[in-house]
């Protein structure tokens, strides 16, 4: 029997609901914390989020240790939409409260997501995979002999190598004609040219993710609940730094349950809920600017100004590209790094599976630097129509090197369609291209008001038909909220590691690198312990 035919009960038998967390205990008035028979059960570790950075610290720390990971979705075994390549968009479509994929609006009109399962932003993903370049490394300050020990740990597991269909073979040599070289062939690394990167897709078109990770770990020591969802972490505020010691969630039926760690030295909570619920959780908890928490009536256990500021997202703007013949469905799998600091992909033919609206068409996108947006807060049509009264653009006259990007890459785009390599998918010309681009303005998915002038002037179609590559990050930022160590500052025994602690998004798509950072982290808080058993100073 195949891995594929085995029940992911079988395989990891450590997942359960967060209602069976046991019974509140006897002389317990609130609800419980263990996980049976009223006896509470202390963890060395207690993992709060169950995503693309959360997996892998939680297999790793269950190592040598008794770890909970907490996590607010479910699994993504055995669904279909999370599982199958051709289903990727209806996971983005579906709307439910039971999806694996959260919808939501920023505020300047940018229609977005964020994961809502086991695996997080991998189970909702493209897809591609390719890791940071050396240069963040160094710049970051990682110890880069683990990092280039971490990522193969990752690889191994759920990392393929991707069928070349081709539409990819098109994008691939079109962006070799044009000049975006050399070529790079198949890697994983960051490297100026065309390459074709990793995928966590098999040849079989099924999805890998992140919670496959948690089959390495030492089942014995590991408590994974689904469907819980973290209210807020408790402190002990009696010494001279408040002390993380548990959280608060509520289950699947919404009772409440409460999960503490050991007060062995060591013992430490860790937030690995992404950009935008690290922050959350950090805030509800009482870490946040004091005078936004006191208008909450949240209680103050450390002030801190940066807690939330200074989030950002990877704009990305499209042209779609009609072809003359019905084309395979395939993800992210060829990019184009230039040195302008442009990242140009490219997808094809979705709604191919049996469920779905048949279209064939192909997405050559050109992904830019940052743009900022603001952490979702209320984000109701009316709050957009508000937004939309009061500003007639998105704000890029703040961001003269984004409009800039985006205008260099939509040229390459241009370039790109007008190859000779496109020539078996469609005919192209100048007046062809400009059609392109006005079909692209009216498909395009957002709030943000039209004009008539999108195809006369790119910086206009770069602003009017701006979408997410949901790459945000940042709200916990390295010596702002978190030390080098990702300690969250001012407290005791809880840490941040994901994407809320970087300043920039790592490579042209992140997976890879946040996969990585749990298992570096995880290996090097590993270490640590052990130096301190041994007598040694870490």
């Amino acid at each position: 029997m195949t891995c594929e035919h085995i029940p992911w009960q079988t395989q990891y038998p450590f997942i359960r609901p967060s209602s069976s967390f046991s019974p509140p205990p006897p002389t317990s008035t609130g609800g419980s914390g263990g996980t049976g028979g009223g006896k509470v059960l202390h963890y060395d570790y207690i993992v709060v989020g169950g995503g693309t950075a959360g997996c892998p610290l939680a297999a790793t720390l269950s190592k040598k240790y008794k770890v909970l990971l907490v996590e607010r979705g479910g699994v993504p075994f055995n669904n279909r939409n999370v599982s199958n390549l051709a289903n990727f968009h209806l996971t983005l479509a579906d709307l439910s409260n039971t999806s694996a994929s959260q919808f939501f609006v920023s505020t300047d009109g940018v229609f977005n997501a964020r994961a809502r399962v086991l695996g997080g932003g991998t189970s909702i993903n493209a897809g591609f995979y390719t890791r940071a370049s050396a240069s963040y490394v160094k710049r970051i300050g990682w110890d880069a002999k683990l990092v280039n020990e971490s990522y193969p740990w990752v690889e191994k597991q759920v990392v393929h190598e991707p069928i070349f269909e081709p539409w990819q073979r098109a994008v691939h040599d079109g962006l070799l004609d044009i000049g975006v070289s050399p070529d790079n062939g198949f890697t994983y690394d960051h490297l100026y040219g065309t390459k074709v990167g990793g995928t966590i897709f098999d040849k079989y078109g099924r999805r890998h993710t992140a919670a496959e990770l948690l089959a390495s770990a030492n089942h014995q020591n590991l408590d994974v609940l689904i469907h819980a969802k973290v209210q807020n972490i408790m402190f002990d505020t009696t010494g001279k730094k408040p002390r993380a010691i548990g959280v608060v969630f509520k289950d699947e039926n919404g009772d409440r349950h409460e999960a503490f760690i050991s007060r062995k030295r060591g013992s430490e909570i860790i937030v690995t809920c992404g950009a935008i619920g690290s922050p959350h959780l950090l805030l509800l908890s009482g870490i946040g600017p004091k005078a936004d928490l006191e208008k909450l009536n949240i209680s103050v256990v450390h002030d801190n100004k940066f807690v939330g500021k200074d989030m950002v997202d990877n704009p990305m703007n499209a042209i779609y590209v009609p072809f003359n013949r019905p084309v395979k469905q395939s993800l992210i799998e060829t990019v184009g790094i230039t040195k302008h600091g442009v990242y140009v992909e490219a997808s094809s033919g979705y709604g191919q599976s049996k469920d779905s609206i048949h279209c064939h068409h192909g997405i050559a996108s050109a992904e830019i630097g940052q743009l900022s947006t603001i952490p979702p807060k209320k984000r109701s049509h009316e709050a957009i129509k508000m937004y939309k009264r009061n500003k007639k653009d998105i704000p890029h006259e703040a961001h003269a090197n984004d409009l800039k990007g985006c205008v260099n890459g939509i040229r390459i785009m241009e370039k790109l369609v007008r190859s000779k390599p496109f020539l078996n998918f469609t005919q192209c010309d100048n007046k062809t291209v400009n059609k392109l681009l006005n079909m692209s303005v009216t498909a395009n998915v957002n709030l943000i008001p039209r004009h008539t002038n999108d195809t006369e002037s790119l910086e206009q179609f770069c602003k009017d038909t701006v979408i997410t590559i949901w790459h945000y990050h940042g709200g916990c930022h390295v010596g702002q909220v978190v030390n080098t160590d990702y300690e969250v500052i001012g407290v005791h025994r809880l840490r941040v590691i994901d994407g809320s602690t970087f300043d920039e998004s790592p490579g042209t798509n992140p997976q890879a690198t946040v996969m990585m950072l749990g298992r570096y982290m995880g290996v090097k808080i590993l270490r640590e312990r052990s130096r301190r058993a041994s007598g040694l100073q870490p």
